[in-house]
């Protein structure tokens, strides 16, 4: 399971803002995980053990549900010291949507489909600022890492002016897999990069999926690895690079001009 499993040392503070729901306690979480309902995160108190505790694992695992090991002082923060058993989840405020979702909703546009791949945006003003401007760009679907990168936050819904109603948002849990399963389904798949062609003579025409990087790793090898191809932003300044959300809005727009009045 250590896939799944992040320390409290490698987490962000616990934010309960961000969050609709917490809820707690070994029989309340296991049965959220039966019923299958969106889940956030798994929280389980170090060093707990006991047959409840792995049936609640267990779970997390076959559900791909993302669960971090945390003192019990943070436990009854996160529960305003209510009685949690050493266990806690926490729902996304927005629901998450799946790939098909997207593909309907540029099926009733009649258009072709236009998706967003954020590798690891982890600044939850950049999520918001994105999310919006793939609404004002006709942009089918947000497609986000479970892991190692930013949720749907109260911060992120505020950032976006409401847009985090209108775009669906999609988590997975393998950026690179599902950049080959974009290809399979006829999408072109372009990455940023420094190298990449330059965006003034780039082909954006046709389905199309065009992938974002971390604020400051970029974006993976692996995933690159997977795409048709790369594509750069030309800059006459001294910038080396934009930032996240301006670089997405600049490439996004570009998709769009190409779209616009079709």
């Amino acid at each position: 399971m250590k896939q799944h499993q992040h320390s409290e040392k490698r987490s962000k503070s616990i934010e309960k803002e961000e969050y609709s729901e917490v809820l707690f306690g070994r029989h309340v979480v296991m049965k959220v995980f039966k019923e299958k309902k969106q889940i956030n995160k798994l929280f389980i108190q170090k060093g707990l053990t006991g047959s409840g505790v792995k049936d609640i694992l267990r779970a997390a695992k076959q559900q791909g549900v993302v669960f971090i090991e945390v003192s019990k002082t943070k436990l009854d923060e996160l529960t305003d010291n209510g009685n949690h058993q050493g266990v806690a989840i926490t729902l996304p405020p927005f629901e998450y949507k799946t790939l098909e979702d997207c593909f309907q909703l540029a099926q009733e546009r009649e258009e072709t489909p236009f998706l967003l791949i954020l590798d690891g945006i982890e600044d939850p003003h950049n999520l918001g600022s994105i999310l919006r401007t793939a609404e004002a760009t006709g942009v089918h679907g947000v497609i986000i890492p479970k892991r190692r990168a930013v949720g749907l936050t109260g911060i992120v819904a505020k950032t976006s002016a409401g847009s985090i109603e209108k775009v669906p948002v999609v988590r997975v849990t393998n950026i690179a897999q599902t950049v080959e399963l974009l290809k399979q389904k006829g999408v072109w798949v372009f990455a940023t990069a420094m190298s990449g062609e330059d965006m003034r003579t780039w082909n954006s025409e046709g389905a199309i999926a065009l992938v974002i990087g971390n604020e400051g790793q970029g974006v993976s090898q692996n995933v690159i690895a997977a795409c048709d191809g790369t594509v750069t932003i030309p800059m006459t300044g001294t910038t080396q690079s934009l930032n996240a959300s301006v670089a997405a809005g600049v490439l996004m727009y570009e998709v769009a001009r190409n779209r616009l009045g079709k």
